[in-house]
């Protein structure tokens, strides 16, 4: 496991991915904001089809989850609890979006037009997003987010100049804050779109 991914990777694809048939390289995170080992280190991957990114995620230990978390169901304030969080912005003007996305399928989102500046004032759940989850009696976890391309393009303009960061918190309530890439200060905080990684596309049929 890397502590930090300077450049993200997004699997691509010609062919329509399904949940319960994926069969992707993942990627771990291991290190927590000030560089210690973690103790419930996580695992995710990105890779697009011709309609969706999917944003994976997945953990080893318990992850302990928003008790108003239902699968499938938009929820806010996922992360004051365990959850994988993926970040999109778009470079030249400042505007990210954020997907916070539980253990179970349970799963928010919001637009932002500068760090910590909402688009919208009040939840509105982005359409066709699908979540999927997976929750082993062991306590690991698999979960997954379908996001629609052309909502991203609307957003954001998504494409190859866009950055992308992937975060977890794990091991609620003594939380700790896991970032694939690297954003600097002493205390925890995901919204640094300055600082969120480039990425490329490594094609799967290759």
């Amino acid at each position: 496991m890397v502590p930090y991914h300077r450049v993200m990777v997004i699997l691509r694809t010609k062919k329509a991915l399904q949940w319960g048939e994926l069969s992707l390289p993942v990627w771990g995170l291991s290190r927590n904001w000030h560089g210690a080992t973690s103790d419930a280190p996580v695992m995710f991957s990105l890779a697009n089809d011709s309609q969706r990114l999917w944003f994976i995620a997945a953990g080893k230990t318990p992850s302990k989850i928003h008790p108003q978390a239902r699968p499938g169901a938009f929820v806010a304030e996922l992360w004051r609890y365990d959850c994988a969080e993926l970040f999109l912005s778009d470079l030249e003007s400042g505007r990210y979006l954020e997907f916070n996305l539980a253990a179970n399928g349970a799963w928010w989102s919001a637009e932002f037009t500068a760090p910590r500046q909402r688009a919208d004032e009040i939840d509105i759940a982005f359409p066709e997003v699908a979540t999927f989850a997976e929750l082993s009696p062991e306590g690991g976890w698999m979960c997954a987010m379908a996001i629609p391309l052309d909502l991203l393009d609307a957003r954001i303009g998504f494409g190859e100049q866009s950055r992308i960061n992937v975060a977890f918190i794990t091991n609620t309530p003594t939380q700790q804050f896991l970032s694939a890439a690297r954003l600097p200060g002493e205390t925890p905080d995901f919204h640094q779109p300055e600082h969120f990684s480039a990425f490329l596309y490594h094609d799967l049929e290759e």
